[in-house]
């Protein structure tokens, strides 16, 4: 190649070198174009489809919360939010928490499948494929402590004696983990169970020295209680439960196990999950009175056989719990009386008979249940006189079917939570399309309040659930999943049960929630 021609491209390819080295200072290279910087608001990412990816890139774990300004649960989880950012912030913490507005971001609600708000994923080392699911509390500390055990370790490593008391005698529930070989499988499910039940603290160990401390020689996983009085709870210092294949399913040792109440308090609601027993049997007494209370000797003696398949549950009337007698359909004057749930299925089931609650009573009413010799009950308010009185009619249980699949009418019917947001919302535009429609014969606007009335046949997993019943033979259901608003609404009614034109986007609902979970507000977190 010829020298001078040599000297040129050399002298070019420096050149070109020292601009890619130059930047806006010492941190070297400045941002690509086109990406934008994000922008915070009380300490929280606002996200958008085009700040993401960077959050993802800048932030190895990311919780975001996709919510919706109109939403009633977002605003009321906000303040919470807000505060959780603020306890991971002051601990330094490497989780930082972001939100997207959902309706504003048609194109990330639809590649991380939000079908309701609020919805929280969790990303972790910038995985934008495969968030995990957010299935903590919905209050400042428990998002912190979901998070906490998520980026940090959710147990203590216990290596002595002084360590493992520590633990047990600064926690009101302490599980420790035994494990001869901290690489078994058995550890990795533990540690995931550790993540997830909040309201208790872990420990693990392997030292030979602990397992002599405590009598154990076996791989076991021990549950310690400091004691709480009119709890007949254990001790710090007794022996708890076995683990295995998955499972806490038995109390270690007979003198051990008579000394641990066997029946949870249903304060105790996130401990009754963490048990993972899908049949759960509950006693309704009030705890203020002493003949209810002698019951308790009864229900605990039936309760041993049943370890493993049923849970048993004690439910005080007299306590804050009208939620809960509200689910099954009880009033606080009809204890002590006896309820059994599948969580799975949701069925409910009631003794035939009022009988005593005695250990035998108790146990043949289990059985019975789960050989399917009691059926299922159903819950149905009675028709109130004035049902159809109103342009909007009021339907239960027991008016239902005559209503719903009359040959004559087109019936057109709100399924509803009293505590539902979305339900308030609508509530008048619901009047004004009955108001619309009075007049007109064939066509009825009902409502159903689906947590007092059961369907079979007819599950409603979110609200509002809107179901039209078009006249004539064959029992014929539509559901409605379009705009909820009067003109669309009267647009569906006018053209036999559809749409004349494409349908908007469908709105979302709020979920229908778990029967027993947390115990706060929509029935998901009441139980």
């Amino acid at each position: 190649m010829d020298g001078q021609l040599l000297s040129v491209l050399l002298l070019l390819l420096l050149g070109a070198l020292s601009l890619r080295g130059q930047g806006p200072g010492p941190g070297g290279p400045s941002e690509e174009p086109g990406k934008e910087e994000v922008p915070e608001e009380d300490g929280i990412l606002v996200l958008s489809h085009r700040t993401l990816g960077r959050a993802l890139q800048e932030h190895p774990a990311l919780l975001v919360e996709f919510y919706a300004p109109w939403c009633g649960h977002c605003k009321a989880l906000a303040p919470e939010y807000i505060k959780a950012a603020a306890l991971l912030a002051a601990e330094s913490a490497k989780t930082r928490l972001a939100k997207v507005d959902g309706p504003s971001e048609p194109e990330l609600t639809k590649e991380f499948a939000v079908t309701e708000y609020p919805t929280l994923k969790f990303f972790r080392d910038g995985n934008r494929t495969d968030p995990e699911e957010y299935t903590g509390p919905r209050e400042a500390e428990g998002i912190a402590e979901w998070l906490r055990r998520r980026v940090g370790s959710s147990t203590t490593r216990l290596e002595d004696e002084e360590g493992a008391q520590a633990l047990i005698d600064a926690h009101d529930v302490v599980v420790i983990g035994f494990f001869q070989d901290l690489q078994d499988e058995d550890v990795a499910t533990f540690l995931a169970l550790a993540q997830d039940a909040l309201d208790m603290t872990f420990g693990l160990t392997d030292h030979p020295q602990l397992f002599q401390k405590f009598g154990l020689t076996k791989d076991t996983v021990v549950l310690f209680k400091k004691h709480a009085p009119g709890h007949g709870v254990q001790q710090p210092g007794e022996l708890g439960c076995r683990y295995r294949n998955g499972h806490w399913v038995e109390w270690e040792g007979d003198h051990r196990a008579s000394s641990h109440e066997p029946c949870l308090p249903l304060q105790t609601s996130p401990k009754i999950f963490a048990a993972r027993i899908l049949n759960h049997l509950l006693l309704f007494i009030n705890q203020t009175l002493a003949p209810h209370q002698e019951l308790l000797a009864g229900f605990r003696e039936a309760a041993p056989p049943f370890r493993g398949q049923v849970l048993f549950v004690v439910v005080d009337v007299s306590a804050n719990n009208n939620h809960v007698l509200q689910y099954f359909g009880l009033r606080a004057e009809e204890a002590p009386t006896l309820r059994f749930i599948n969580m799975e299925t949701t069925k409910k089931y009631k003794p035939a008979d009022r009988g005593p609650v005695t250990a035998a009573w108790v146990t043949t009413f289990c059985h019975s249940v789960l050989s399917g010799k009691v059926k299922p009950y159903l819950l149905s308010q009675e028709v109130p006189p004035d049902w159809d009185q109103h342009p909007v009619k009021t339907l239960v249980g027991k008016n239902f079917e005559q209503v719903a699949f009359d040959e004559t009418k087109n019936v057109f019917i709100k399924f509803y939570a009293p505590w539902c947001t979305h339900c308030k919302e609508m509530a008048p535009t619901w009047e004004a399309l009955a108001e619309k429609y009075r007049d007109h014969e064939d066509i009825i606007i009902a409502e159903l309040d689906a947590t007092a009335n059961e369907l079979e046949g007819f599950p409603v997993h979110g609200f509002p659930t809107l179901k039209y019943f078009p006249a004539g033979q064959g029992r014929k259901v539509i559901e409605y999943k379009s705009a909820r608003d009067l003109e669309t609404f009267s647009k569906f009614l006018d053209n036999g049960g559809k749409l004349p034109e494409e349908e908007p986007a469908e709105e979302p609902s709020a979920p229908f929630p778990d029967t027993l979970a947390n115990s706060t507000v929509d029935l998901k977190e009441e139980l």
